[in-house]
């Protein structure tokens, strides 16, 4: 895993003024530095800079970015971050097609492929990536982003230079981009936060690579090509074969991305989606004569002040105990105090570039930073709810019915606290419906389709474009932030593919919540555990941490220089304080709730300060 960064005009002479476009990518660089502590390179020719920071998992001697060659005697450069898991199989075919490799690592052989098949390539690659390549020949820049959007890839333009980065800090390093905040970006952050329309960074002139896309610069212009999209098809595999199938997908995608040249380990939480990929790998790596290191998380003392709850109906470690004496891993329990907990708020932000998911965010960047002292690469259950039906929003009657964001169905809380004036000059309940909107209109459907199937895949979609991505964006940017390399099986494409046309009723065998997972599942996890009922990622029920929250707001909000001023209403802060914060009806997801809103607040005004933000509202 890496960060990559850099930008292109193709009229401009960079190699005259050397020194100072190569301080910017240096400056790049170091923004990014994080994503990459092993390695560092630029590259600068007339027409492209490139900057990449290396996180170093294959081919640890050899595999250094920029990578170039020639190509009728002009550059062919690449940078990349990403893992390609087919690597092998790739280079094989291109060999026996008569290539010559240099190093044993996935960027050659992309770099290899482009040359001799062109763009087309990236339609071979299984993998997570965010690539950019420069066709000296063509003088051209290619970027492409992998086909869920698992790495990120952001960019805009300044003039004819279109600049890139896989964060967006790293185009802020870039003379004239600064951070700056319109009505689309204030509605981005109150009426879709944590989450983001897919295709926007939240700031003005900030974009980024759509998932399964690629995007050609050049003289012409700038040019958007999609190469993957799901695609709605008729399922006519038995039950039985779907069962088996996906169980294939499943095994063979984890095998897969165990791929490295260094140790991996997993999360386990003793969920089933977790509880899967360990098994599978501490089984694999058994055969190796080796054992499989595990993590799970959970807060200091939270066992004194949970309660069971219809989105937390169990703590986590009975069930990782479980594991751990099934699978016969080296597993360590981390825990995190409130402490840590608010103090990575910010860092959180510092990580994603936005307010993000608060605790739920701050605490899983927390435990990264744990992790690495023991493994550079891990492997979670990421993705599995929303590729398999496992929310409680793909079998609640209102939720199927609402038209709006199942995991966000009342916009009350999110205007609860800002002032009338603001309220006024962005409209909330408007920017999330025509969001909403826009993707059903877009959602993959077969004609004549049963209207409640049909319904069934608007849901699946929504989580797909939506839910699932901010949960993406919170694991790369947590582990990439503490230089750990966060793999997701269940987000394989070719799983998502296939599970994006299977009906419901095998989806939900059995009238059981992922029941095909947990058939598909059989005979590798203990009965319990498979049909064990979902909980969710953790969270502290500690009073302490409400009230601590509570105490900093005020304390922001009596500050005169404090942003956030500007945005909340003192008055209406001050009854919220006073009322019960953890109402039972997340705002957003299962665990965002009241607490989390003080937390996002919090976030919201150091976002603002940090980054010196202009807001721009008229």
């Amino acid at each position: 895993m890496c960060g990559i960064a850099g930008f292109v005009n193709p009229g401009e002479r960079y190699e005259a003024a050397r020194e100072q476009w190569e301080n910017i990518l240096s400056h790049m660089n170091h923004a990014q530095k994080h994503r990459g502590p092993d390695e560092e390179g630029i590259y600068l020719k007339d027409g492209c800079g490139f900057a990449h920071v290396r996180l170093s998992i294959l081919d640890l001697e050899n595999g250094h970015q920029p990578m170039v060659r020639k190509k009728d005697q002009k550059d062919c450069a690449i940078i990349f971050n990403g893992e390609i898991y087919n690597m092998n199989q790739l280079k094989k075919d291109l060999e026996a097609k008569g290539a010559k490799f240099q190093t044993n690592s996935d960027t050659e052989v992309i770099l290899v492929g482009y040359m001799r098949y062109g763009v087309s390539f990236v339609e071979k690659l299984n993998g997570i990536f965010a690539i950019a390549i420069w066709d000296g020949v063509l003088e051209k820049l290619f970027l492409f982003r992998d086909r869920l959007g698992v790495k990120p890839l952001f960019y805009g333009k300044r003039g004819k230079t279109l600049i890139f980065s896989s964060e967006i800090k790293g185009l802020f390093q870039y003379p004239s981009f600064q951070p700056v905040i319109d009505r689309d970006g204030l509605a981005e952050i109150f009426a879709l936060g944590p989450a983001k329309s897919y295709g926007k960074g939240v700031f003005a002139g900030v974009l980024e690579v759509l998932p399964g896309h690629f995007l050609e610069y050049g003289r012409e212009g700038l040019k958007d090509h999609i190469y993957w999209a799901l695609e709605a098809m008729e399922h006519t595999d038995s039950v039985q074969d779907t069962i088996e199938k996906t169980s294939w997908l499943i095994h063979d995608a984890v095998k897969m991305q165990m791929l490295s040249d260094i140790p991996i380990s997993t999360f386990l939480s003793g969920g089933v989606d977790s509880s899967l990929v360990t098994a599978i790998c501490a089984k694999e790596l058994r055969k190796q004569g080796k054992t499989l290191n595990t993590f799970s998380f959970d807060f200091k003392n939270n066992h004194r002040y949970f309660h069971a709850n219809a989105f937390q109906p169990s703590e986590d470690r009975p069930w990782v105990d479980r594991m751990v004496r099934y699978t016969k891993t080296n597993h360590r329990y981390l825990e995190c105090k409130n402490t840590e907990l608010i103090s990575y708020l910010y860092k959180a932000v510092d990580a994603r570039d936005l307010p993000c998911m608060a605790d739920v965010e701050s605490s899983m960047l927390y435990f990264c930073s744990r992790v690495v002292a023991y493994n550079k690469v891990t492997l979670t259950g990421e993705c599995a709810d929303e590729i398999f039906g496992g929310y409680p929003w793909f079998h609640k009657k209102e939720c199927f019915k609402a038209q709006n964001f199942p995991w966000s169905m009342d916009m009350e809380p999110r205007k609860a606290l800002l002032r009338d004036d603001i309220l006024k000059k962005v409209d909330l309940e408007s920017y999330a419906r025509y969001a909403y909107e826009k993707t059903i209109q877009e959602t993959p459907s077969l004609y004549g389709e049963d209207p409640v199937e049909k319904r069934r895949r608007e849901i699946s979609y929504l989580n797909l474009r939506w839910f699932m991505v901010t949960l993406l964006d919170r694991m790369d940017r947590t582990s990439m932030h503490s230089g750990l390399e966060a793999r997701v099986p269940f987000a394989d494409h070719r799983i998502v593919a296939y599970l994006y046309n299977v009906p419901w009723k095998i989806k939900c065998l059995n009238g059981t919540v992922k029941g095909l997972l947990r058939a598909a599942g059989e005979g590798e996890l203990p009965k319990e555990v498979l049909y064990r009922k979902k909980s969710p990622y953790p969270k502290t029920y500690d009073p302490t941490y409400e009230s601590m929250l509570g105490k900093e707001l005020l304390s922001v909000m009596k500050n005169p220089t404090e942003p956030i001023r500007e945005l909340i209403d003192p008055g209406k802060l001050e009854d919220f304080l006073k009322s019960p914060k953890d109402y039972g009806k997340p705002w957003y997801g299962q665990l965002m709730a009241g607490p989390q809103m003080i937390a996002f607040l919090l976030q919201v005004n150091y976002w603002l300060k940090t980054y010196h933000i202009q807001l721009k509202l008229s």
